[in-house]
Order: C-alpha cells, then structure tokens, then sequence
C-alpha cells in the first residue's frame, strides 16, 4: 500500500517510477525527467530506482548522485528512507562512508553517494562498477563526472536515471541527452507542477510569484529557454528605493573587492522582514586615479560599519588579503561568499520579488548597476556580463548568505536568523 503522503500520485509520476517493467518502456536503456519545480519528478524517480534496483539485481552496487553530498542527502536520501521504511524495505545507512544498504525480500543493494560539484569530482567515482546511477539535478553536475558516472555503468541490465530543471538550451545535457534521447535509448518525461497532485493551487500561484523572465520558464513552465536583457527587470526605484531611517535589529556588510576593479561594500539591516541596504562604500580606483590598499578599504569598512554591531562580513572568496587583514583586525567575523553567480541572481530575483530586500535612496551605485546589468548574449551561456557588476555582486553574496543562515532556499527566509 502507497503510504499516505504520496497516496495520490499522477500518471507521469507513476510511469516514473514503473517505466523498466512496463512492455512498452522497459526496453529503454536510460530515463531523463525534466521540467518545473515542485512537479514530484524527483521522489517518483527516486523510489523507482530503488525499487528497480531491489527487483532486478542482488549484491550489486549503485550510485545516487546530486551536486552535493548535503543536497542529495537532503533532497533524495532524507524523504526516500522513510518510504522505503514503510513499503517493507530494511535501509542501513553509514553516513561515515556516504552509502546506504538497502535489503528486500532478501535481496541487498549498496548505494553509494556522491557530490558531483566540480570537474575534480569525476576521480571520486572513478574505478567502480555499477548496476545503475541516479543523478540528481544533472544539469548542475559538470559533464567529466556525468560521463565517469556513466562509464561505471557495465553490469548486465544496468540502467541510467536522469533528473533536473530545464537551463539555457546550449547545456551540454540538453544536447547531448534530450536532443539526442532516441539515439541515447532514453525515455524523456516533461513534468510540470500540474503532474505533482500533492501541490494546491495556492502553491502553485506562490511559485509562479517567485520567479521572472527565464527563471520563471525554466522553473514554473519547465521550458528550455536562454536568459536575456536584464538580470533583474522587475527592479524599479519606486518599488524598492526607500528615503528615511530605519530601525535595525540586526546588522550585516557584504563585500566584492577589487584593485583595479571597482570595491563595492554594503550595509544591510534586519527590520521585521525586510533587508535594508542602508547604506555603501564604492571605490573604483580607475575613475579616483589612485588605487587603494587593503588597509585603507578595511579603514572605510570600519566607517562603514559606524559603531554598530555587525553580525558578520561575508567578502568575496577570492580576495584572501583582504579576508585575513579583517581577521588581524580581530573586530569583525568575516566569511567567505557562494560566489555560484547563477544560482546566486536566482535567489536575488526571489528575495526581490518576495519584498525582502530595499534600498536607500544614497545607495547611487547599487540603483546605477541595477539599470545596466544584463545577461551575456554569448549563445549556450548563462552568464551576465563584466562589466557594472560590484554592487551585484556584493548584494549577491549577501542573499546567498541569508539563504544559507535560514536554510532555506526556494522560499527565502530572510528574516531567520542564527
């Protein structure tokens, strides 16, 4: 019996979770789900995998990857345990050694897990034979640790489960697997949130506010689709320009440094549950003619900062001297930034549009870039251009960071703190 929080389920997640024993599916070779957000491909594909694995092989061992060890474990391993529970399955698992021990009816598979984050991650699994790969979120995996992934794959009757959220329609997956699906042996299945009958209406409408332009055809329409124009077209000075004082609970600084590029420091306060800037720090040492040291842009942090409690400073990951001149200083906790620059506008876009973030009206430069920052028009890329990007990136490390401090991410929690 169907537990009963997945009790309902649609046609397209049960052909997910079905497809290897069904006659008309099952001579497929691989499985590629793709689509919106919150569409339930990803619990439906991950109990099928299982449940094929258990069905069709014993003493046999597979992957389950994700970008990440932490997201896999938190978007497939957590919620698919206790499932598997309930269905009767017996689950071991050795988070020491990163793999789980799965045993039905007698029969027991390893699985391991694997982050696959960087072109460095394809020597992790490298040598290994596999029955079968879960990758979840391919789009997001480097190709080198797709196709090691793969190659592990010799084993009589193995099977290749894909799933991930649309990107620009130059993605190498893209390409190479949905493009190309028949000449792969793969069944392509398109989800959108309607295929998820565990999501309201009002959900629905929640997530179709959060998102805008290519986030939001790729996210809540599930389509393919390149970004273009401005990064954030839903800014405007009227909606998100405010003038006055604002009574802060809680005080962060947010810096991208720069020699010969532009240094960009801003000052955000917690009121209620909105972030203000209140106010910057922008030095670009083409237009003074003179650049400046670390000591002197650690000087105007402290100016910047006025005597306030400053929770923390979160700095541009590649800047190293100026991270260890604030840790000398010893007044500041500094942090390094998630400089994922895509990801990062995502969630930019989000708390923009959630009402998260507001700016003061002295903050010129931020509201400048605002208007000038735009999307490469490179084909197959996702990147915005170099050039009018400090204050965007400043801001863009913040929010990262926010996310990360509330621990969440689809949704913004803003206003949650340590």
């Amino acid at each position: 019996m169907i537990p009963l929080r997945i009790r309902k389920l649609s046609p397209k997640q049960r052909l997910a979770m079905k497809w290897w024993c069904m006659p008309e599916y099952r001579d497929f070779d691989a499985v590629i789900c793709d689509g919106a957000v919150r569409s339930g491909k990803t619990l439906s594909m991950s109990l099928g995998f299982v449940l094929w694995a258990s069905c069709c092989f014993s003493g046999r061992s597979f992957a389950l990857c994700g970008k990440t060890v932490t997201s896999l474990r938190r978007n497939v391993v957590t919620p698919l345990l206790p499932l598997l529970s309930e269905y009767g399955f017996r689950c071991s698992e050795k988070v020491s050694r990163s793999y789980v021990d799965i045993t039905f009816l007698d029969r027991t598979n390893r699985f391991y897990l694997f982050g696959g984050k960087d072109e460095g991650s394809a020597a992790l699994i490298q040598g290994m034979t596999l029955a079968g790969v879960l990758l979840d979120e391919v789009a997001l995996m480097p190709r080198s640790f797709v196709e090691q992934a793969l190659a592990r794959c010799s084993v009589p009757g193995s099977r290749m489960w894909f799933n991930c959220n649309p990107d620009n329609p130059g993605h190498w997956f893209y390409c190479e697997w949905i493009k190309k699906a028949a000449e792969k042996n793969a069944l392509v299945l398109h989800f959108t949130m309607a295929d998820n009958p565990s999501l309201t209406q009002k959900l629905r409408e929640r997530y179709e506010r959060l998102y805008s332009g290519a986030f939001y055809d790729r996210f809540v329409l599930g389509k393919w689709t390149a970004s273009e124009g401005a990064v954030y077209p839903m800014f405007s000075a009227e909606k998100y320009v405010y003038t006055g004082d604002i009574e802060c609970q809680r005080y962060v600084i947010s810096c991208d440094y720069g020699t010969v590029n532009p240094s960009s420091f801003g000052l955000w306060g917690l009121s209620g549950d909105v972030w203000y800037r209140i106010r910057e720090y922008y030095y670009d040492s083409r237009r003074e003619g003179s650049s400046r040291t670390d000591e002197e842009h650690y000087a105007a942090l402290e100016k910047l900062a006025d005597g306030l409690s400053i929770s923390r400073v979160i700095v541009d990951p590649s800047a190293a001297s100026f991270i260890e001149c604030i840790r000398r200083h010893g007044r500041f906790r500094v942090v390094k930034a998630d400089n994922d620059v895509v990801t990062g506008i995502r969630r930019v876009s989000t708390a923009l549009r959630q009402g998260r973030l507001r700016i003061h009206e002295s903050c010129t430069d931020i509201i400048r870039e605002f208007s000038l920052y735009r999307w490469s028009d490179k084909s197959g890329t996702d990147a915005p251009v170099k050039e009018n990007d400090h204050a965007m990136d400043d801001m863009r490390y913040f929010v990262a960071d926010m996310v990360r401090d509330s621990g969440g991410d689809e949704l913004i929690a803003l206003s949650v703190s340590r």
